[in-house]
């Protein structure tokens, strides 16, 4: 059995207030046993280096981490203060993790467009992902990893800034019979759909809660004050199980 906690947008931005609501989650994690924590993105609210130090320092001693960058994140600070990288570059920064050797693997993608809120799987994206795939054994289940959502979730604000070329990602995934899910973040709200006929399982933030347009609240689109939150899959003999938590 694999556990996975993950978790997204958290925000970091120097205050007390996203430390706050992250710390708690690190904290309720600390209590829990998993064996990976996966943060899909938006770890940093502006991209400063500042704000990856602030990260860096939550992440330590947690080997069991891994990251994808959002639309908030800023690649070269991103490689240089997170991953350790001294060469930077703005190239999209792609990560294959294998989770020792029964486990599954992870694919971490980058959909992110510098400067844009907006997501895309650029080509190279892309052919990393088919080449990645292809490298593993049939037997080995994969997820892959991204910010964006690919799909419409009904939230006109996320939905106006997800993944754009989703029909590119869906042909490379329909010959890798292995992905077990699509995970991804960004939409500031619990949500589970079907995305190139595989479950999407978007994880909640940690740092607000985006409201549905049915939901109460008129013009307020955002809830500060709902507690931040995280999702565990459970992959075990060839099934896939998800909760979502909330952490006081």
């Amino acid at each position: 059995m694999t556990v996975i906690a993950h978790l997204s947008d958290l925000h970091l931005d120097g205050g007390p207030r996203a430390a706050r609501r992250a710390g708690a989650v690190f904290d309720y994690l600390d209590r829990s046993s998993v064996d990976v924590i996966l943060v899909t993105g938006d770890i940093a609210d502006h991209g400063a280096p500042a704000e990856y130090e602030e990260a860096a320092k939550l992440f330590a001693d947690r080997g069991n981490l891994f990251t994808c960058p959002g639309n908030h994140d800023r690649r070269e600070p991103y490689r240089t203060v997170l991953l350790g990288d001294p060469t930077g570059g703005d190239e999209p920064v792609n990560r294959l993790h294998r989770l020792g050797d029964q486990g599954p693997a992870l694919l971490l993608c980058d959909s992110s467009i510098p400067g844009r809120h907006d997501g895309l799987l650029a080509p190279e994206t892309l052919e990393w992902i088919r080449g990645s795939l292809a490298t593993l054994p049939l037997d080995v289940p994969a997820f892959v990893c991204f910010h964006h959502p690919p799909v419409v979730l009904h939230q006109p604000y996320i939905d106006e800034i997800r993944l754009a070329g989703e029909e590119d990602l869906a042909r490379v995934l329909a010959d890798f019979p292995q992905v077990v899910a699509v995970l991804t973040g960004h939409a500031h709200t619990a949500a589970v759909s079907m995305f190139a006929g595989r479950p999407l399982l978007v994880a909640p933030g940690v740092v607000s809660t985006l409201l549905l347009p049915w939901e109460a609240g008129g013009d307020r689109i955002v809830d500060l004050d709902a507690p931040p939150a995280l999702a565990f899959h459970v992959w075990e003999n060839g099934r896939l199980t998800t909760h979502y938590r909330v952490v006081g």
